[in-house]
């Protein structure tokens, strides 16, 4: 299973091909659309979101709501194009008006792909990299992470995602999956303890107040995972390893971990590694999971959990120091329309990357052409530990 995106931030559109989805799996477009919905949610989101309302359109490799095998083309409009056709539009413009062409970009912003992107790929205007590198297009990420979801689904694989912290607020209590479940979307930080998210709002807006944004923490658990995805055979066929690389390529993230993650420095291996237990019923299984449900690159059947860290936006709208490229002169940053916090939404876009590494994965190891054989395979595979 793979994909892969196009499209510009301002452009007329995002389109996403995904090839590898076995056939004659179920998909309504609404399971897609209402992940694409929570993306767009959270407090803390630019004037941006208020303007696009995402949704997706499927032009191919689905017939009357069943996969048919063939590569998955989906569609999401941009409909603040139209207040950027002459700016953005494919068609070449003349020296006029290329010269009168407002919002070229000059001024790189610090933390953002701006000036190195110009240099790599010799752009003078940097709107020109900024277009792709935007979040934006976690959008699409987000739709194929929606079909992956549906996949896994189907094989009894859910997934739930929260924010921990947000700005130094933390709501890092240990939850149990039903509670999460059932008290995730209850506000619009996405967090469990309702008495930390109004400190979470508060911290928000004292960032937009001072036109500045504030990063976070986000998690994603993953219930259902059979033993053995992944391998510690090869250095790239480990699962946590391919599952770190998606969440790293997120836009502003700039860490993760598993399990306990970076804690497990201060324990003892006492207190880090997890026991061994079986049971008839349900086979072998872990006392803890201080490991996050991997054991040598490999799923143990323990809840997968993964943790993102999420820098604070670069767009300031207090923009820091930055130097124009065309008179090297000292300037203010630009200032591009922009949230003063995304973490809310972050959580939903690293859980749908987590599912699209996990589907990935899932399909290597267990090669199906349709979704009943997946079924077949995945459900063997379950039995052997039982049966091991």
């Amino acid at each position: 299973m793979r994909y892969l995106t196009s499209g510009e931030s301002h452009g007329p559109q995002l389109t996403v091909i995904i090839e590898g989805v076995p056939a004659n799996l179920e998909i309504n477009v609404e399971d897609i659309n209402e992940e694409m919905f929570k993306r767009q949610g959270g407090y803390g989101r630019g004037r941006r979101m208020q303007i696009e309302k995402d949704t997706i359109e499927i032009v191919s490799g689905v017939r009357n709501g069943y996969t048919l095998g063939s590569p998955i083309t989906l569609v999401v409009t941009n409909d603040d194009f139209t207040h950027w056709k002459n700016i953005m539009g494919a068609a070449p413009i003349s020296e006029e008006e290329q010269d009168n062409m407002k919002r070229v970009i000059t001024k790189p912003r610090p933390g953002h792909a701006d000036l190195i992107g110009g240099m790599k790929y010799n752009h003078r205007d940097l709107r020109n990299v900024l277009e792709r590198s935007s979040a934006r297009e976690t959008a699409a990420r987000v739709a194929v992470g929606a079909v992956a979801k549906i996949l896994l689904k189907q094989l009894d694989i859910n997934f739930y995602s929260r924010v921990v912290e947000i700005g130094g607020v933390k709501d890092d209590a240990e939850y149990d999956i039903q509670t999460i479940k059932n008290n995730i979307d209850k506000n619009d930080v996405r967090v469990i303890d309702d008495s930390v998210a109004q400190q979470m709002r508060d911290k928000i807006d004292a960032a937009k107040k001072a036109g500045d944004t504030i990063g976070g923490i986000v998690q994603t658990v993953v219930e259902g995972v059979p033993v053995g995805i992944g391998s510690y055979v090869h250095y790239d066929r480990k699962l946590d390893g391919r599952i770190a690389q998606g969440v790293v390529s997120i836009n502003a993230f700039k860490g993760v971990s598993f399990g306990e993650g970076f804690k497990c420095a201060e324990l003892p291996g006492s207190e880090v590694q997890d026991e061994i237990l079986y049971d008839a019923e349900q086979g072998y299984y872990r006392g803890s999971n201080h490991l996050g449900g991997f054991e040598g690159g490999m799923s143990n059947g323990m809840p997968i959990v993964v943790s993102g860290v999420m820098k604070p936006i670069p767009t300031l709208y207090k923009p820091l120091n930055s130097v124009d490229i065309n008179t090297k002169e000292p300037f203010k940053a630009s200032i591009e329309r922009s949230d003063s916090c995304a973490v809310p939404a972050a959580s939903v876009v690293m859980e749908n990357v987590v599912a699209f590494e996990l589907a990935k994965a899932v399909l290597e190891e267990f090669h199906s052409n349709h979704i009943d054989q997946l079924k077949e395979q995945i459900e063997a595979q379950r039995q052997i530990n039982i049966e091991y």
